[in-house]
């Protein structure tokens, strides 16, 4: 028993400390993954621990992504994609693969280890792209949306590449199971016979899928235990794993079928919730795995040809990555940030390695250099997104000419930002009369807006000389709804400070974002989902049995407390504390929300508050008396 729990404890101890310190750092949480498995690897040496064994238990994490992958491919959101899906994606990864399985050839590499290493370096992180990107505020830029395309595509295009991996075997192995000693349901058939047995395997996935699964997870709901229906996802997808497996197919290739049938079962989020935490577990021990098993004593033993290979990988995706968006139409900085976001290899290619060694596809001297090449790649992606801050961005901003002469009509409302925030409050203006100017940093969203008519400009709102172009010394009003919350705040602190005589409203993120608008000087602060949330709690008590005159006035009750408040908190707002861990600031919270409550249940229900019953019919006797037996 000591030696199963004193490597699963090592392992997880190591993921609970490493994760939680790369994602503060801004790492993500797989590169968290690979520093504990190497902080790891000398302890598991010494310990005699297998760690390839571990690795192939692991990587069922993977087949367990796919599934999830399948589960998330709604034909609504490819075919709205479809362009820079197929187009961008599909050239990135074919153009990609096949210069670097050139490059590879040339250097002496059998054609099929060439396109084997070629599709590994093809792919890149989903998990560090994404997470920076989101943090960054940069995945609704045109770059950003490029790069979540490319990783839709990659995600999709591993299924097929597990497929071909066994094709380009330079040993002879039948199947998967073989390669590792298992059964076989195809051992001994010929061709043909092998090739019916594959098929009746994914027909009877697929049919499953569709007919089955749905009666048999409403029998297994009826028995209303979480674990049991837990126990039935975990015995579908293995289930799914171990048939592939049996006819000699990946069984990530299986599970991913079935995710996809099933993308639109009305159980697909319950399975999501419950292979999620497998899942996660799983990957993080494999990526644990990969980080034990890195091979250092070879870095020091060739460090310029790993680092010369590391940055030649890089600087040909990036080369890739660059062309391409230039002829998609995303350029500058927005290439740049394309480029430079993808250039790494990724999580994907660890799993593509050791399905390949596993295959006889790679010689067992090419596997470590390769992994080696993978994790450094990774670890030197925030180092790009740094290069490009602080590089690429000031030299685009410093030669980008000012917008003066291209705003030719300069306007009395400024609005910064027209995604789902911006937009909405221009399409109100507009229709009440009045004009507006829009800056914007997305170019494709300019197009759509200037082909109806809207007076839009593209450019970064928050640079001074832009504003003035917009002609902000005699605007009236601007509002800041870009979704970058510290451009946003500095946005508002300089046009307080150096405009202040313009009616600034701007939009907050979160309760702390209002805390730092308030701080920069703004006055007129939206919280983004606050008014939604507050229709939504005023439907409730109308449907409780509430008369809409008086859900209405309590809605707006609500809110008038809530913005004092928030004006007596924001002088308590600590930036540099957690509210949870600012004493003065939780202890008055806790004492507003009781007296906010008590104000609440004495107010009475013929009280006038602030105008509240304005252009709203008051309960007659009968609503009151509804209403009364409803609560009652």
């Amino acid at each position: 028993m000591t030696e199963f729990l004193l490597p699963a404890f090592l392992f997880l101890i190591a993921g609970v400390i490493s994760v939680p310190i790369a994602s503060r750092l801004g790492l993500g949480s797989v590169l968290g993954y690979l520093v504990a498995g190497i902080a790891l690897g000398p302890v598991l040496s010494v310990l005699g621990v297998d760690v390839i064994q571990i690795q192939h238990f692991a990587e069922f994490g993977v087949v367990m992504m796919l599934f999830l992958v399948g589960l998330e491919l709604e034909p609504k959101l490819l075919w709205a994609m479809r362009t820079r899906l197929l187009g961008l994606g599909g050239l990135q990864v074919g153009l990609t693969a096949a210069l670097i399985a050139a490059a590879a050839y040339a250097l002496g590499s059998a054609w099929q280890v060439a396109v084997a290493i070629g599709l590994i370096f093809a792919l890149s992180s989903t998990a560090i792209v994404l997470q920076t990107l989101n943090e960054k505020g940069l995945m609704k830029s045109d770059g950003g949306q490029a790069s979540f395309s490319v990783l839709l595509f990659q995600d999709i295009a591993v299924i097929p590449m597990l497929a071909l991996l066994p094709l380009l075997a330079t040993q002879h192995v039948t199947h998967e199971g073989d390669a590792h000693g298992g059964m076989s349901l195809v051992e001994g058939l010929n061709g043909w016979q092998t090739g019916l047995a594959t098929l009746a395997a994914i027909g009877l996935v697929v049919a499953g899928g569709m007919y089955l699964t749905r009666p048999a997870f409403r029998f297994i709901a009826h028995a209303n235990l979480r674990e049991v229906f837990i126990a039935a996802a975990l015995t579908f997808v293995i289930g799914i794993a171990l048939l592939m497996s049996l006819v000699g197919l990946s069984p990530a290739l299986g599970t991913f079928l079935a995710g996809v049938v099933l993308a639109n079962s009305e159980y697909r989020h319950e399975l999501e919730s419950d292979i999620d935490p497998f899942r996660g577990l799983l990957l993080g021990l494999f990526f644990m795995t990969v980080g034990a098993g890195i091979d250092f004593g070879l870095l020091a033993a060739e460090p310029l040809t790993i680092l010369g290979l590391t940055l030649g990988v890089i600087a040909l995706k990036a080369g890739v990555l660059l062309a391409l968006g230039w002829a998609f139409g995303v350029r500058d900085e927005q290439g740049w940030l394309f480029g430079m976001s993808l250039a790494q290899a990724g999580e994907f290619g660890f799993v593509l390695i050791s399905f390949a060694t596993a295959g006889a596809i790679l010689p067992d001297d090419i596997a470590p250099r390769l992994t080696l090449i993978v994790t450094l790649s990774m670890m030197l992606t925030p180092g790009l997104f740094i290069l490009y801050d602080r590089v690429v961005l000031p030299r685009y901003h410093a030669a980008e000419p000012r917008a003066a002469d291209d705003i030719d009509r300069q306007g009395r409302i400024i609005i910064a930002g027209h995604g789902r925030f911006g937009g909405v409050v221009n399409r109100m203006l507009l229709s009440a009369g009045h004009e507006t100017t829009v800056l914007d940093h997305s170019s494709n969203q300019l197009e759509v807006l200037r082909a109806f008519g809207v007076r839009a400009f593209y450019g970064d709102a928050t640079r001074p000389d832009l504003l003035h172009a917009a002609g902000i010394e005699d605007a009236r009003l601007l509002v800041v709804a870009i979704d970058d919350r510290h451009r946003a705040t500095e946005m508002v602190r300089h046009v307080v400070k150096h405009h202040p005589h313009i009616h600034v409203v701007a939009r907050a993120l979160d309760r702390g974002h209002v805390y730092e608008l308030w701080g920069a000087g703004c006055r007129d602060i939206i919280r983004d989902t606050f008014d939604s949330a507050v229709r939504a709690g005023r439907s409730t008590l109308e449907a409780l049995g509430m008369h809409p005159f008086e859900a209405e006035r309590t809605a707006r009750t609500f809110v008038s407390q809530n913005r004092r408040s928030m004006r007596e908190l924001a002088d308590l707002y600590d930036p540099e504390v957690p509210n949870h861990e600012n004493a003065p600031y939780r202890d008055r919270a806790r004492e507003l929300m009781d007296e906010q409550a008590e104000e609440m249940r004495n107010r009475g229900r013929g009280a006038h508050h602030e105008g509240a019953d304005g252009a709203w019919a008051r309960p007659t006797l009968r609503d009151q008396e509804a209403a009364r037996r409803t609560r009652d």
